[in-house]
């Protein structure tokens, strides 16, 4: 299952977690998006499903919009949800003027204190890199995880010839996940990577070309 830096949980059938976004030492679990009420409060994009990850006095690394910010540590003084937001009221953070400041910051953690996962489920950055494998055939290397309508999550993957071929991260398709060796080894059905291949160019054309009529 996915676990994600979006600490999102999903998977492979659900088992993968979005992490937040993920750089290496670094975790966003949210993303403050505007000012709420009138006591310095902020609200949040949270950007993890792992439930109870926010508590009453955690601390928490802001990274300023600014490229060269440097990050400040702020503890959760206060917090509820409101209006799929979390709302967020910070230890010296005091008025409207100084939550302003916040907005469009990111609310991280170290990668180190990433929340521990239920064996079996896997992180979605920890996925991204990951040769993935089918019946040992290498197809490509997984750039990316989307989470859709879908039951499954897709992995988006860079085959050989450079293509982005999305892949079902389907329970009953997957054979097991090693991070370590940065490999995912499925068994995907006969011509499920043809169907799930771009168009080529010639494919593209044809679709964009007006049906002729047919006289008679």
């Amino acid at each position: 299952m996915f676990a994600s830096l979006r600490e999102k949980s999903a998977g492979a059938g659900n088992r993968t977690i979005r992490d937040p976004e993920t750089s290496a030492e670094f975790i966003t679990l949210a993303r403050v998006v505007k000012t709420q009420g009138r006591r310095g409060e902020v609200a949040a994009e949270i950007l993890s499903d792992v439930p109870g990850r926010f508590v009453l006095g955690m601390r928490l690394l802001v990274l300023p919009r600014e490229p060269d910010g440097r990050r400040r540590e702020l503890e959760v003084e206060e917090l509820w949800p409101h209006k799929g937001l979390l709302v967020l009221k910070f230890a010296g953070v005091d008025s409207i003027s100084e939550a302003e400041a916040l907005v469009g910051c990111e609310l991280q953690v170290l990668r180190t204190q990433r929340s521990p996962l239920q064996a079996g489920w896997n992180y979605v950055s920890d996925l991204v890199g990951c040769a993935i494998l089918d019946h040992d055939r290498e197809i490509g290397r997984i750039e990316d995880v989307q989470f859709g309508a879908g039951e499954a999550p897709l992995l988006i993957v860079r085959d050989a010839a450079s293509r982005l071929v999305e892949v079902p991260f389907a329970e009953a398709y997957l054979g097991s996940v090693d991070v370590e060796r940065k490999q995912v080894r499925m068994k995907l059905p006969e011509g499920l990577l043809e169907v799930n291949a771009p168009l080529t160019a010639e494919e593209k054309q044809e679709q964009t070309q007006p049906q002729r009529k047919k006289k008679g």
